[in-house]
């Protein structure tokens, strides 16, 4: 049995840990307000881009296209060439199965591509750790990004745009797969895995316009020209918006990993004290037997 000086020692230590995690708890509380907001504002207009970028391409054929920036953006390119991938996870633990689920992903795509040529472009120290930690794969980690969370910024999108568009302009590059997590409530988030380059199929193939005024417009420049102009700032939006949805996720991870941590060290408390109580009744109920027993010794 443990004696009343140590379940004194566990009582304390776990009090200390409850006053951390629901420190945690609540600056997370503090930062989720921002990082929805910061979702709010950012999506309608990654959708609103993606929106006008179809509208465009619909007026174009590939002859307008061919031999401009942006009809490399939009061609599928021939199997067997080297598989990009972009993992964003978070830089800190203590957010529940936030980065545990992403680096599944992560796992399972790399499984799937076994025996492929794989770059990748990781953001998020624990994505990169665990793809340092892999063996036996062609593998190489081109660009990293860490210690961004929690003030990612549109710089920061830029820079993946750069580094991304740089590397696809290499021929042997087949395509671009993100995988990150995206916030869809407080209490949930979801693990996306899609294709950023080349361009989706379905905008490729959009040939009607979802204003119902395309072709009434006068361009300048030349509408290869401006397609090509806004693609990057499309990619960035997009890569901006998937910053701002993993950021939002993993405060609503760890803030519902910290509540559950603190309502959990509180239930060790109660249960500690109560055998705390019981140990010292014990030994108090011991130690009177002990002097009854001496006394009737003597009486004796």
């Amino acid at each position: 049995m443990a004696s009343l000086r140590d379940i004194k020692k566990n009582i304390s230590s776990i009090k200390s840990i409850k006053q951390i995690t629901y420190a945690m708890k609540m600056v997370a509380a503090a930062r989720i307000k921002r990082a929805q907001g910061a979702i709010l504002a950012s999506r309608p207009f990654a959708l609103k881009m993606e929106t006008l970028i179809e509208d465009l391409y619909s007026e174009l054929g590939e002859a307008d296209l061919a031999g401009t920036p942006a009809h490399e953006l939009f061609e599928e390119r021939a199997e067997g060439g080297t598989l990009c991938l972009v993992l964003v996870t978070a830089d800190k633990g203590l957010c529940g199965s936030f980065n545990t689920n992403l680096l599944k992903a992560a796992a399972a795509w790399l499984k799937e591509n076994r025996g492929r040529k794989i770059r990748v472009v990781t953001v998020g120290r624990k994505g990169r750790d665990f793809l340092h930690r892999l063996k036996g794969l062609d593998l190489e980690i081109i660009h990293e990004m860490v210690g961004i969370f929690p003030k990612a910024g549109y710089v920061h999108a830029q820079l993946l745009v750069d580094e991304l568009l740089k590397l696809y302009s290499d021929k042997n590059v087949e395509s671009v797969t993100l995988i990150y997590n995206e916030f869809k409530s407080m209490m949930t988030q979801q693990i996306v895995t899609g294709r950023l380059l080349p361009l989706k199929r379905s905008v490729l193939e959009k040939k009607t316009c979802s204003t119902g005024q395309c072709g009434v417009f006068s361009f300048e420049p030349r509408k290869a020209e401006l397609l090509s102009a806004l693609l990057p700032r499309h990619i960035g939006a997009q890569l901006y918006r998937t910053l701002l949805e993993s950021q939002a996720a993993e405060l609503a991870a760890r803030m519902n990993a910290m509540e559950s941590a603190s309502k959990n060290a509180t239930e060790l408390i109660e249960g500690l004290t109560l055998k705390m109580n019981k140990t010292r009744q014990a030994m108090i109920t011991t130690e009177l037997n002990e002097i009854v027993s001496g006394a009737e010794a003597l009486g004796g």
